[in-house]
């Protein structure tokens, strides 16, 4: 395959398309800040602003002015990742059929399962007051307490209910349905919507299933529930590229993801350490 008949823009599509639709806890982060990455450089300072206080009024009575107090979380993008692949020139002509789509469709799957990863590992950051602990859930209805306990957390820490999600392991959602209270409040969901892991709706939480829930040890997962106003994310550089092989008759292709997340909103998630055993 000639160089002179590659398309960077149609490449770069093929990739970013197939990246998003394997995407689970990163398309349940917000993007607030990926604007201010690109702009301004590697790092962004967010700063929040404390909840003044409510007060009693009285009459004819001298009213009290209190100082606010900021805090500040740092979003860093320093998490760089990079594929590369060659293609020969006599193989890319006896292929059957375009190799270059299932290249970048693996390449994009490769990309998205570690940013995932990376994303998922971000629950050790959840405020310890939402942390449900290490509990054994054997059957559909301890799997079902656990997502009601962890609804509890969140609205006992006051999270808006709005836009709630879960992510399960896969081996806790086969047991939920053995349920009924889960089957029948999750109903039957799109089957277009299974690209992206989302199984259903339960207690408030669009429900997703992922093989990227953390093993913390042995044969415990984390389960990771919460907002998408808790976790930032944002991508600095996406490009793809592509030149003549000096050494061998055909092309070299390369693409660079650069990205960070950060927990900005630690009271906006709920977690359980979700044992087998």
């Amino acid at each position: 395959m000639a160089i002179t008949r590659f398309r960077p823009e149609i490449w770069s599509a093929l990739l970013l398309e197939s990246y998003k639709k394997s995407l689970v806890f990163s398309n349940l982060c917000n993007r607030d800040y990926e604007g201010e990455v690109q702009a301004a450089g590697d790092t962004v300072r967010i700063t929040s602003i404390s909840r003044p206080t409510i007060n009693s009024y009285g009459r004819n009575q001298d009213i009290t002015y209190e100082e606010l107090t900021d805090a500040q979380r740092v979003l860093v993008v320093d998490q760089e990742k990079y594929w590369a692949f060659s293609i020969d020139d006599v193989d890319a002509f006896q292929a059957r059929g375009n190799v270059v789509p299932q290249a970048m469709a693996e390449a994009a799957y490769g990309l998205a399962d570690v940013v995932d990863q990376y994303v998922a590992s971000l629950y050790t950051q959840v405020n310890a007051a939402n942390a449900l602990g290490t509990t054994a859930i054997t059957n559909g209805d301890l799997a079902y307490t656990m997502i009601r306990k962890l609804k509890l957390k969140l609205d006992e820490a006051n999270v808006p209910t709005t836009g709630r999600w879960i992510v399960l392991p896969n081996w806790v959602h086969s047991l939920l349905l053995e349920n009924p209270k889960f089957v029948d409040l999750t109903g039957n969901t799109q089957s277009d919507a299974l690209l992206n892991g989302l199984v259903g709706r339960v207690l408030g939480f669009t429900v997703y299933t992922s093989n990227n829930a953390p093993l913390v040890t042995g044969d415990d997962y984390a389960v990771m529930a919460g907002t998408n106003a808790a976790i930032t994310m944002a991508e600095q550089l996406t490009k793809t590229e592509a030149m003549r092989s000096e050494r061998r008759f055909g092309d070299l292709v390369r693409g660079l993801l650069i990205y960070g997340a950060k927990v900005i909103r630690p009271e906006g998630l709920a977690t359980c350490i979700a044992s087998q055993s």
